[in-house]
C-alpha cells in the first residue's frame, strides 16, 4: 500500500468552502479511482488542511493521480479547489514497523 500525507495551506476565509468541496467532490472522486482516505484534519491556527491518502491498486500512484486530474468530474468541480490553495506539501510515507 502506498500512503501519501498532504498538507494544504488555504487562502484565508476558504476553509468552510474547501471542506465542502473536499468532502462532496474530491474525496468521492478519489475513492472512485481506488484511493482511500483514512483520515483528515484541520490545523485552524495555520489555516491548513491535512489528509492521508492511500492507494493499493493495480496501477502506479502517478497513473491514478493523473486519472483524477484528467477526469471530467475533477474538471467540472465548482468551485475549483485549486483556487483555494496557497501552498501544498506532499510526502510519501514509509512504515517503521
Amino acid at each position: 500500500m502506498i500512503l501519501q500525507l498532504r498538507t494544504y495551506t488555504l487562502k484565508p476565509g476558504t476553509m468552510d468552502a474547501w471542506r465542502k468541496v473536499w468532502r462532496d467532490q474530491i474525496k468521492p472522486i478519489r475513492e472512485g479511482l481506488g484511493f482511500t482516505v483514512p483520515a483528515a484534519w484541520e490545523v485552524p491556527e495555520k489555516n491548513q488542511f491535512v489528509w492521508l491518502m492511500a492507494y493499493n491498486g493495480p496501477d502506479d500512484w502517478a497513473t491514478q493521480d493523473a486519472a483524477f486530474h484528467s477526469s471530467p468530474e475533477r474538471k467540472a468541480m465548482t468551485p475549483d479547489p485549486a483556487g483555494m490553495i496557497v501552498s501544498m506539501e506532499t510526502h510519501f510515507l514509509d512504515s517503521v514497523d
